[in-house]
């Protein structure tokens, strides 16, 4: 038992003063401190760190552990009770008699003569013994709370340290995805500048070589002539003006600058075109169920069948396997394309915020949903109120989705021909978000990813 004391008292024992805590408080990296045993830390070091880890402290007054105050409370309380039933083997420091009673009217131990004073008269009196037993039943009843209570703390704390770790690799990954793009832009301007720099070389040799070739020409133009003009100093009379012309002037001949700088940057952008994709829709990883994999680019998503470990935020889907696109709608007209392919199960459409994120869905307006489904290879349905079985004339590889919110329209397209499919029309009273479902087959196996379509990209010069 003394061992066990001994423990507990190091356990609430102030690490800078040593002495047993007294109105402790918590810093983020879970160490605890007296409140102005850490505040002197502070003023001496003049900065925020944790005497134990160094660790630097964005809160300048930290919160108070009501953990570790009420179990120090409950320690004081046991320790002040165990104490006073080791004092029942005592004297009476009045009568000199054995300490044998307990007073439960003025929670007192008493002797055999006190009980008869009249201070104790008509009071409720028992055994020590038994009037021990009854606080250390109200103490383990007391101290069953603070334990499940510190319980669920560590499990927040975990969780908490999960989701920064989360946060971490998402940190990690989204910077190595962004450098692997940004790479494939350097490259490609690496690549034109190299080409165009190769370019100007080569218009530079060939009229370089031009050139020379007239001044070689010249040369021997200058050299008849010298010739000539001795013959016709000799002999006056013999005129021949063919050598006396000028010689010819060739055009073109100089760098043609403005090919190569005129509109440099525009030029290089619109190849770029060629290399970038857009797509209306972005998928947003916070919200996949753990079943889901999005790829890196955030554009398609596929059910693995494998739950993986990831922090169940408010975003999150967690017993059905959906995703959301990144972006909601207020207002106006939006519209994506999403590739099913020949996947036999399949849901897609627009939900509003507030849906049911955590438990069993039930696809329908009046719960937020307008999507429409394929399940079991053929069989197409909207999920109005009620449910509206369709019938489509060929089987389609992508769904168009066109959202009108303006005119309270959700309407489904096969994009191959424009036949419509089916439309929703009803009141939206909160932000639209695109929905998709990916299922696995009816085996377990994986049917492909669901992937929602680029558009096509385009320049368009507006003269003056």
């Amino acid at each position: 038992m003394a061992t066990k004391s001994l423990s507990l008292d190091e356990e609430l024992i102030c690490s800078v003063c040593c002495e047993i805590f007294k109105d402790p408080v918590l810093l983020a990296c879970s160490h605890s401190f007296c409140r102005s045993c850490v505040q002197q830390y502070w003023e001496q070091k003049s900065s925020r760190e944790c005497p134990v880890c160094r660790r630097r402290s964005s809160i300048e007054h930290p919160p108070p552990n009501l953990v570790l105050k009420n179990i120090i409370e409950s320690y004081f309380k046991q320790k002040s009770q165990s104490e006073a039933a080791e004092k029942s083997e005592l004297c009476c420091s009045v009568h000199g008699e054995k300490l044998l009673l307990f007073c439960e009217d003025d929670q007192e131990v008493l002797c055999v003569v006190c009980q008869t004073s009249k201070k104790h008269r008509n009071h409720q009196l028992c055994p020590v013994e038994e009037a021990a037993l009854d606080i250390k039943e109200q103490l383990k009843t007391a101290l069953k709370p603070l334990k499940e209570k510190l319980e669920k703390f560590n499990e927040a704390k975990k969780q908490c340290e999960e989701t920064v770790k989360h946060i971490e690799n998402q940190a990690q990954h989204t910077e190595k995805q962004i450098k692997e793009e940004f790479e494939k832009l350097h490259q490609f301007l690496r690549d034109e500048e190299e080409a165009r720099l190769a370019a100007l070389r080569e218009e530079e040799e060939q009229k370089s070589q031009r050139m020379k070739e007239k001044t070689e020409n010249i040369s021997k133009h200058v050299t008849t002539l010298s010739d000539r003009i001795r013959d016709i100093e000799e002999d006056l009379n013999n005129e021949d003006t063919k050598f006396l012309m000028d010689p010819e002037v060739l055009s073109g001949v100089l760098i043609d600058v403005a090919k190569h700088l005129g509109s440099l940057s525009f030029r290089v952008w619109e190849k770029m075109l060629h290399i970038v994709t857009y797509t209306p829709v972005t998928l947003d990883p916070n919200t996949a169920h753990p079943k889901l994999s999005v790829s890196d680019d955030l554009t398609s998503v596929r059910d693995t069948g494998v739950k993986k470990q990831l922090p169940d935020n408010t975003e999150r889907f967690y017993r059905c396997v959906n995703v959301l696109g990144s972006e909601g709608f207020t207002s106006g007209k939006h519209s994506w394309e999403v590739e099913v392919g020949n996947k036999p199960k399949w849901t897609v459409g627009v939900v509003k915020e507030s849906i049911n994120r955590k438990g069993n869905i039930s696809y329908s307006p009046e719960n937020g949903f307008w999507v429409v489904i394929l399940r079991n290879g053929n069989e197409y349905k909207a999920c109005s109120s009620p449910l509206k079985y369709l019938t489509l004339k060929k089987k389609p590889q992508r769904i168009r989705v066109q959202l009108d919110y303006d005119r309270r329209k959700v309407s489904f397209f096969n994009p191959t021909d424009m036949s419509h499919i089916y439309t929703f029309t009803d009141t939206f009273t909160e932000k639209l978000f695109p929905f998709f479902s990916p299922c696995l087959n009816e085996d377990g196996t994986n049917p492909g990813a669901m992937k929602i379509c680029p558009v096509k990209v385009s320049v368009t010069v507006n003269e003056m």
